[in-house]
């Protein structure tokens, strides 16, 4: 089950919606496709009155989805004005606290500092939202022959602390690859501090430790990940599951060692088995004494509809089953 806690939680009850996703494996770049959304998602109908402007500032990895979202949603209204910036996960609480933007996307919780930092501010709490599920696929290039690792062969293979209890590996051979594979070097991409992907990879992947300095290479965005990787063939990076390409692959990823790995499926996301999923979140700033104001309570009503979930399910990332997309709504008060 994913987390928008660094502990994770008992599987909730949100599990019986798995019947409700159908999949399509791509086999050649090893990418989940989801068909279909909960069909006990509401469907969204425009009302009147909204109008505005609406700002976003963010997380890299959903950037994309906002764009696809606030397009479809100045379709309905065009009195309505969408900024969209992506820059990574640790820009949005800023821009909450200041007031720059109603919306603050992220691809991990907030921090208990950012918290704090918040409610200094304004006196309470931000409000977090669910808006989506993602996987981190661990990416190599297509024509690596590996298929699975294990949470501490990853920590073996990018950290510098070894946290998860292996020794270092280095280079292809140590994973068991033979003839051209076996003496050469591993080479580690993946995002930089800033991005809320680094954080999550860090916290489940690494136990918290650090990455191997000297070789990781931080990139500015989730697609260059992708885009470093099928350009080295030896080399392995993270990044969104919704960011793989033609020209890489997806592993199995499994908590401990042996053959208990599994793809990234929404299925495995939601019970767990697929250790590096999460909920992607959006926060906004909701006084407890003052419902939400109309235009962004519109826009995440319809960001938790039937229409604005098949959004998500055709960018790549997995739809929330309509149980908790209704809990994300309770949460929210609206202007009367």
């Amino acid at each position: 089950m994913p987390t928008t806690a660094n502990k994770r939680p008992k599987t909730q009850t949100t599990c019986v919606a798995i019947v409700m996703f159908l999949l399509w494996w791509k086999a050649d770049a090893g990418v989940a496709q989801v068909l279909t959304v909960d069909k006990a998602l509401p469907t969204y109908e425009p009302v009147s009155g909204v109008s505005g402007n609406l700002n976003s500032i963010g997380s890299d990895t959903l950037n994309n989805l906002m764009l696809l979202w606030g397009e479809a949603f100045r379709e309905m209204y065009p009195n309505v004005n969408i900024q969209v910036q992506g820059a990574g996960s640790s820009t949005a609480p800023p821009a909450l606290i200041d007031a720059t933007a109603q919306i603050g996307p992220m691809s991990r919780p907030m921090t208990g500092s950012e918290i704090d930092r918040f409610e200094a501010r304004h006196g309470y709490k931000p409000t977090e939202v669910r808006i989506g599920i993602d996987a981190l696929a661990v990416f190599v290039h297509r024509d690596n022959p590996i298929q699975g690792l294990s949470l501490q062969q990853i920590d073996a293979i990018f950290s510098s602390t070894y946290r998860l209890g292996g020794r270092p590996i280095r280079t292809w051979g140590q994973l068991g690859l033979t003839g051209d594979w076996a003496n050469r070097p591993i080479s580690l991409y993946g995002r930089n501090a800033v991005s809320g992907t680094y954080g999550v990879f860090k916290n489940i992947a690494l136990g918290g430790g650090d990455f191997d300095g000297n070789r990781y290479q931080e990139q500015p965005g989730s697609s260059t990940v992708v885009q470093s990787i099928t350009a080295d063939r030896f080399g392995i990076g993270y990044s969104g599951v919704g960011y793989a390409t033609s020209g890489v692959r997806i592993l199995e990823i499994g908590r401990s060692g042996g053959r208990d790995h599994f793809p990234p499926t929404p299925e495995n996301a939601l019970t767990g088995r697929y250790p590096l999923a999460r909920f992607l979140l959006v926060y906004v700033n909701q006084s407890p004494r003052e419902p939400l104001d109309r235009l962004t309570y519109e826009f995440l009503r319809f960001v938790t509809s039937r229409q604005g979930q098949e959004i998500v399910a055709r960018d790549g990332f997995f739809p929330l089953p309509a149980q908790v997309a209704e809990q994300t709504m309770n949460s929210l008060r609206e202007t009367p």
